[in-house]
């Protein structure tokens, strides 16, 4: 257990929504990374707001964040940078300068060599394009002790039935109102196994993952196209902790080499993990978190724990199907 206490990144993480919120809802601007996802302004602040209070309450940790102050500096236009820190200061409630900013965007990245054993992951917008195009996304936080996701918290603005603050500590999830109501609830996976009931999810990006791929997994497994739904983000990991959802698969496209970032998974996979579900690679070994900002994976399953075994079992049948008609 890690005995981690999480009160104040659960509220860095309430503000770093809110900003996101403002945001996307007053401001939105866009920008690009050289070969990287688009990146907008909300981005910088919500990392900000979160490594802030790392940086306060964490000193000793490292960071393992997607964005950094180079590149604030580098691609976000001077007018954009002057929105974002006045924003920041109205959030914080206090006088905050671009200077602070950079610094809080940039604390403690860990780098090349030693890094402490806890390192805090950081996904300040996940589900970008979802983002702008006013869909679903979450503020993402994910802790690794050794490299094992050990805590996760995700905002989800956009869940269904209401906006909610998800995150697991010391082996148990929780969901709560992400406007504070003192509701937070013990939540865990569901219990169906009955094919014809389960629910299941995938990336609405189709650069994000090969999903005629998916359509001949969930059909191998017995599931129908009514259901399916799509949705941005980390929040499928959190539909599945809270039971809402039954299966998340992340298959690439054929011959699509890319790796994934760590950021966009271990936050989920902490949450996941911690309401008794199970995680694995495409041939159930475990998510590999080990190598640099990237898993050493080639996909992932995401389920109930129940079904898993199912999952597995039809993944290796299509593999197995590309390989055949690939020989022939």
């Amino acid at each position: 257990m890690t005995q981690l206490d999480l009160t104040p990144i659960l509220e860095a993480v309430r503000l770093s929504a809110q900003l996101a919120y403002e945001v996307q809802q007053r401001h939105i601007v866009r920008s690009e990374k050289t070969g990287a996802e688009p990146v907008t302004i909300a981005d910088y602040g919500a990392q900000a707001i979160i490594c802030r209070v790392i940086q306060k309450y964490f000193p000793n940790d490292g960071v393992m964040a997607e964005e950094s102050g180079s590149e604030f500096l580098g691609v976000v236009a001077p007018d954009q940078r002057a929105y974002i820190v006045n924003l920041v200061s109205d959030i914080l409630g206090e006088k905050v300068t671009e200077s602070h900013l950079i610094a809080w965007l940039d604390h403690a990245h860990i780098g090349v060599g030693d890094e402490p054993h806890r390192v805090w992951v950081i996904d300040p917008i996940d589900g970008t394009k979802g983002f702008l195009a006013q869909r679903h996304f979450v503020n993402a936080v994910g802790v690794l002790e050794g490299r094992i996701p050990v805590a996760g918290v995700l905002s989800a603005p956009a869940y269904p039935n209401g906006a909610l603050l998800l995150h697991a500590v010391d082996g148990v999830a929780y969901a709560e109102s992400l406007t504070p109501k003192n509701d937070r609830r013990v939540i865990r996976v569901s219990d169906r196994v009955d094919v014809t009931t389960l629910r299941a999810l995938e990336s609405v990006e189709k650069g994000h993952a090969g999903l005629a791929r998916l359509a001949r997994v969930r059909e191998l497994m017995g599931m129908t196209t009514s259901q399916v739904e799509q949705a941005d983000s980390m929040e499928k990991y959190g539909r599945i902790a809270a039971g809402d959802a039954d299966l998340y698969l992340r298959l690439p496209r054929l011959g699509d080499g890319r790796r994934h970032n760590i950021w966009d998974h271990a936050p989920g996979t902490a949450i996941v993990l911690a309401a008794g579900g199970k995680i694995t690679d495409v041939d159930g070994s475990p998510i590999d978190y080990s190598q640099g900002n990237t898993l050493n994976n080639y996909g992932v399953i995401a389920t109930n724990g129940k079904i898993h075994d199912l999952a597995l079992s039809a993944v290796a049948t299509l593999l197995d199907e590309e390989k055949n008609h690939g020989d022939n």
